[in-house]
């Protein structure tokens, strides 16, 4: 296979009659209907005057029609611009001119807060509610958009039919996607990526899942506007004919697992945030009571006890999934030690929107304990250390996933790619003599000790957020000494009658139960309790550079 977008164009052949993009509760579009929906927004860019190569942009929550939306635009041949529909609208009108966009697809929640003064190189804004023109610079548009039907109808007069569909024919370097990030570390930057990323990583997920085919469902929950969400949630399923439901709200877990119970999806895409939920909330109360404690320290008994944990984890997710690949963040090390102890079918992924997304990957089978697995198919993974095993150093990677630079910004591609090619990934990790990566941190946030100690403040953070009466916590470095920023669970505490002063007294607690688990010279000085959630990227990391204490 040579060409990304000839996998949709086969696929809509293929499963013609198929179900293929359900909004939850709502509408479902066969894969003949999203054709159609395609050709009929390929008059409207015809009419646009637009060009291969031009730049669309896309801000909305998960829907059908940005499924349609996105496909036209790369099956015409023109740049997509995915936004996350939760940036601010300063940051999206910033987006939209960077990107040299000529068009916006946009949800009706995020227009009502937009300017399209803002954005005065737009020649149209259209709704991804029902595709009508919400602005547009040449009124001739609007009323090709009215005619549409009509305009539709006199170029397949004898109906839309598969052999009609032929889509533009995509070249391995050629630029399909600009997606900007929202680090952890800094402001966004467009990193383009060329369809080789894209057809590598589709490519991946055929090669890692051959079990799967057009008989199998996927709940799209992560925000389509991200790498992760974008490629493993949607693009790999429509290549194969699976049937995608878009949640179309608020992935909370009360609204995922009503979701995946009607659903019972056969694949499971997700961060590590929502799992480590569930964890918390339906699991870990059990685990901490006495007597399952003590059962699960008797061999005979000790069985019994993990089937009956995994039959109910299993009845969570909807019981009829090949496995559940969790990525976009690290996952809490107590809550992956217990999956994997009672045989939960999840593998842990490593990746970054840079590599559109995925770098390494093993089945849950195989992967060893807190490893993301092996460099995939057509990718290098090293680690820049003397001794890779032992002493972490910074991750490398190289291959065909890898983007080609970041848009308008020539000094960070310089800064991100050597001249070789390897991409400097900011993460810090070890890999063991069988090529399994573990990572450590992130090299920005890592701090140096007293004696000059390699501290990692995700790995502190671990232990904190194991502890009651935590939701999230940051460390940081202040005067020498580590600060925890904790976000305790108010609602909890409140439930259990635990007053404001008495919670206070809690987090000093876990302070001193959390350095006794830790080496003296990663100890935490204090704690600062914060009223509020931290801000968060796309991939629900916290974005620590907005969280910095004063020196």
């Amino acid at each position: 296979m040579d060409s990304f977008i000839t996998c949709f164009e086969q696929s809509f052949k293929d499963n013609w009659d198929r179900p293929a993009l359900s909004d939850y509760k709502g509408t479902t579009l066969h894969y003949k209907d999203v054709a159609r929906r395609i050709a009929k927004m390929h008059i409207i860019f015809e009419e646009c005057n637009l060009r291969k190569g031009d730049k669309i942009a896309l801000c909305g929550r998960n829907q059908a029609n940005w499924g349609v939306a996105f496909m036209a635009t790369i099956t015409y041949g023109a740049v997509v611009v995915p936004i996350l529909h939760e940036f601010k609208p300063d940051n999206v009108h910033h987006i939209v001119n960077h990107s040299d966009a000529r068009l916006l697809f946009v949800g009706d929640l995020v227009w009502e807060n937009l300017n399209e003064r803002a954005m005065p190189n737009l020649d149209a804004i259209i709704s991804l509610l029902d595709f009508s023109i919400l602005f547009c610079k040449d009124e001739s548009l609007r009323i090709a958009r009215e005619r549409l039907n009509e305009r539709f109808g006199k170029k397949y007069p004898k109906n839309f039919r598969p052999e009609h569909i032929a889509y533009h024919h995509d070249k391995p370097d050629e630029l399909a996607v600009i997606n900007y990030t929202s680090g952890t570390t800094g402001m966004s930057k467009g990193v383009m990526l060329p369809y080789r990323s894209l057809l590598s990583n589709l490519l991946f997920a055929q090669e890692a899942l051959p079990q799967l085919n057009n008989q199998a469902t996927v709940v799209s929950m992560l925000p389509m506007a991200h790498m992760y969400g974008l490629m493993f949630e949607f693009l790999y399923e429509t290549s194969i004919g699976m049937h995608v439901h878009f949640l179309t709200r608020m992935p909370t877990p009360k609204v995922i697992m009503e979701a995946f119970e009607q659903i019972k999806p056969t694949l499971i895409i997700s961060v590590p945030l929502i799992i480590e939920k569930i964890y918390k909330k339906q699991l870990q109360p059990l685990l901490e009571k006495m007597s399952v404690k003590m059962l699960l320290k008797l061999p005979i008994i000790e069985q019994s006890v993990k089937k009956k944990f995994l039959t109910a984890l299993n009845n969570v997710f909807g019981n009829q999934f090949v496995e559940v690949i969790i990525g976009g963040a690290a996952f809490n090390r107590e809550a992956e030690m217990f999956f994997k102890q009672i045989g939960f079918r999840y593998t842990v992924g490593y990746g970054m929107t840079e590599c559109g997304p995925i770098i390494t990957y093993e089945d849950y089978s195989k992967t060893p304990l807190y490893s993301c697995g092996k460099a995939t198919p057509r990718m290098e993974v090293k680690v820049d250390s003397p001794d890779p095993a032992t002493i972490a150093g910074e991750i490398l990677v190289r291959g065909d996933n890898v983007f080609i630079g970041y848009y308008h910004n020539e000094a960070a591609t310089r800064e991100a790619l050597t001249d070789d090619g390897w991409l400097r990934t900011g993460d810090v990790g070890v890999m063991d003599r069988d090529g399994y990566l573990y990572i450590r941190g992130r090299c920005k946030s890592m701090i140096l000790g007293p004696s000059g100690q390699n501290i990692y403040p995700e790995e502190i953070e671990d232990y904190i957020n194991n502890k009651p009466y935590v939701v999230e916590s940051l460390v940081l470095e202040q005067d020498g000494k580590l600060v925890a920023l904790i976000f305790p669970d108010h609602a909890a505490a409140e439930t259990d009658g635990i007053r404001d002063q008495e919670l206070h007294q809690l987090m000093e607690d876990i302070r001193v139960k959390v350095n006794e688990e830790l080496p003296a010279y990663s100890q935490l000085a204090s704690v600062k309790i914060r009223p509020e959630e931290f801000e968060k990227t796309p991939k629900k990391s916290i974005k620590r550079f907005l969280y910095q204490l004063p020196k």
